[in-house]
């Protein structure tokens, strides 16, 4: 990118992905100022003050921000933000913090996206390697940004998780290997409530990609393959698929994980060794096998970072066993999807919490999976009523909370030994909570406390 031409650098938004690009454009001699219509948080702004970055916030001021030569926007605003609007109007080069850093490396970069599984994804390929000796480094939708992580320097490898929102404003960031792990609806008030636009801001994870690079996807994923003939970039395709037996690509047979593309030898992983548990969790693992043999990460490196590899904080986490009655926080499973794959993972009866800000969920969804594993449901929320109506014929007992302590009680209560006490909340956290991760540990402190 050419940056001649740019002096004054305006950020939209004041969160990691937004102060992370304002000290990495400071670092790199550009005159910045930070705008955010909220308040922004005391350890970023005093990183702004710090680095004497002029910064408003409770307000956009559309004069300030129009002598901008660049604007970074924040994933978190839509286009539809006014502040985006007025600027639709005049020509200013928009990009976001991704684009931004992505300007400022030469690494390789492995990106992961999709509606689930791409923050178990990430670490897993960094765990892998990490474990491999590589010069590599994480970030993105999880932990810290893109741009943060350049503040400290430019790694040889970035593993970065995606989201959609991150996708929508990239122009020349390139993917070395890009992961599409899945596409469930989820976020669609950001695409006009359109599948297709957000089925294809997802694809963009390959906009940019050559001959040499490569792109995993899920070849049992519906979704993904209908819009797969529309895919940008030119990289070499790699499939994967739990149903079907493939020449190419990674495939289960048996109980191996089988990987064969390009001029690789054939590789057998005992799927027996996999430290996650579940059907999702096997595409997980067999999409970041696929990425270190792509980077031609050595057999026994992958092996050995599989079995070791511990699950994230507030993804079907075991937070303890009380009286033989097993607790499990899935609180980052926020859509329908991800509950699916929570149920379907568990092989005793379910006392399920569920609940929060409903995003247009169809329950009907997972209902086969509830009727079969779960045992009663504990509505946790400030309007549980669509949950209630929708299950009461098919589940005998179910509970409206409001309150994770009470909500926790119950469960215990009502719950067996030998059975599990599931947060798998289907929605959006900030009714009752700052956010999924204050909700997961709401729920861990309130276990702790029985």
């Amino acid at each position: 990118m050419d940056l001649s031409g740019i002096r004054r650098i305006v950020v939209l938004g004041s969160g990691e992905s937004g102060t992370g690009a304002a000290l990495l454009a400071r670092k790199n001699g550009f005159d910045v100022f930070v705008s955010d219509t909220g308040s922004i948080k005391e350890s970023y702004k005093a990183e702004l003050v710090q680095n004497g970055i002029e910064y408003e916030e409770g307000k956009h001021d559309t004069n300030k921000i129009l002598e901008a030569d660049l604007i970074i926007k924040s994933p978190g605003i839509p286009d539809k933000a006014a502040v985006m609007v007025e600027l639709s109007k005049h020509d200013k080069l928009i990009v976001g913090e991704i684009e931004f850093a992505s300007w400022f490396s030469t690494a390789k970069i492995i990106s992961v996206t999709g509606s689930n599984g791409k923050t178990t994804t990430t670490m897993l390929i960094y765990h892998i390697l990490k474990n491999a000796g590589l010069d590599v480094a994480v970030g993105g939708n999880t932990g810290f940004s893109f741009a943060r992580r350049l503040l400290e320097r430019d790694y040889e490898y970035f593993v970065l998780e995606l989201s959609s929102f991150q996708l929508d404003n990239i122009k020349e960031f390139r993917s070395h290997i890009a992961v599409l792990l899945n596409i469930t609806a989820d976020h669609l008030d950001r695409y006009h409530y359109k599948m297709e636009e957000y089925a294809l801001s997802k694809m963009q994870i390959s906009r940019n990609q050559k001959e040499d690079d490569f792109f995993i996807y899920d070849l049992d994923d519906e979704v993904t393959m209908k819009y797969i003939p529309r895919l940008a970039g030119n990289a070499q395709r790699i499939p994967i698929s739990q149903d079907q037996i493939l020449t190419q690509g990674v495939w289960l047979e048996h109980d191996d994980i089988n990987l064969y593309f390009g001029k690789h030898l054939k590789v057998n992983i005992d799927m027996n060794i996999l430290s996650l548990v579940g059907k999702h969790n096997r595409y997980n693992s067999m999409a970041a096998s696929a990425a270190a043999y792509a980077l031609d990460i050595r057999d026994e490196d992958i092996r050995s970072s599989l079995s070791s590899f511990q699950n994230i904080e507030h993804r079907l986490e075991f937070v303890a066993k009380i009286q033989d009655k097993e607790f499990i926080n899935d609180s980052k499973a926020t859509n329908l999807n991800a509950v699916w794959y929570a149920l379907e993972s568990m092989t005793k009866p379910v006392v399920w919490i569920v609940g929060g800000i409903d995003k247009g969920n169809d329950y009907s969804e997972v209902l086969s999976l509830v009727k079969s594993r779960v045992k009663a449901i504990v509505c946790l929320g400030v309007d549980n009523s669509k949950i209630i109506d929708f299950f009461s014929e098919h589940i005998e007992m179910i509970f409206d909370t409001t309150d994770m302590t009470e909500a926790v009680e119950i469960a215990y209560r009502i719950a067996a030994p030998g059975e599990v006490i599931l947060l798998s909340p289907a929605c959006a956290s900030f009714d009752l909570f700052k956010n999924y991760e204050d909700r997961g540990a709401k729920f861990k402190e309130a276990v702790r406390n029985l």
